[in-house]
């Protein structure tokens, strides 16, 4: 972006390190961009991707110092609310397994995940957020 008062603020690209974690990401998504208070002082935590297809491995169970919140949106312009894939979600010991568009909350300190996605007919656009700077989490079993 052209340096202008605010074109720091303007992200049109998935900043990253070139870690292993985003090798293993790319393998089932593409991120089109984060956002964090690393990338952007002041900022967020936010982020943006198409999950295109089914995971290898579930993605672990762990809690935040931080609410967070996640969406997964089908691509179906006539069917919006067909998710067009098949995600299974944990909350504590809850299972929801979904199968239409949608938005769930995590309160600070819930234990959530393993997150599958188990089948995927069409690209699944996904978001989340949180009230923090930084992304961190702690891993739970």
């Amino acid at each position: 972006m052209a340096e202008t008062k605010y074109g720091k603020y303007f992200l049109d690209e998935a900043p990253h390190g070139g870690t292993k974690e985003d090798a293993d990401y790319a393998r089932f998504a593409t991120r089109m961009t984060r956002l964090s208070g690393d990338i952007i002082e002041g900022a967020f935590n936010f982020g943006v991707s198409w999950y295109n297809k089914p995971f290898e491995k579930p993605l672990p169970a762990h809690t935040h110092d931080f609410d967070e919140i996640l969406g997964f949106y089908g691509c179906d312009p006539k069917n919006p609310r067909d998710l067009g894939a098949e995600v299974e979600f944990w909350m504590d010991d809850e299972k929801y397994t979904m199968t239409k568009s949608f938005l769930v909350f995590i309160p600070a300190g819930v234990k959530h995940c393993p997150l599958t996605l188990n089948w995927v007919k069409r690209p699944i656009f996904h978001f989340g957020g949180s009230n923090s700077r930084v992304y961190t989490k702690k891993e739970n079993s």
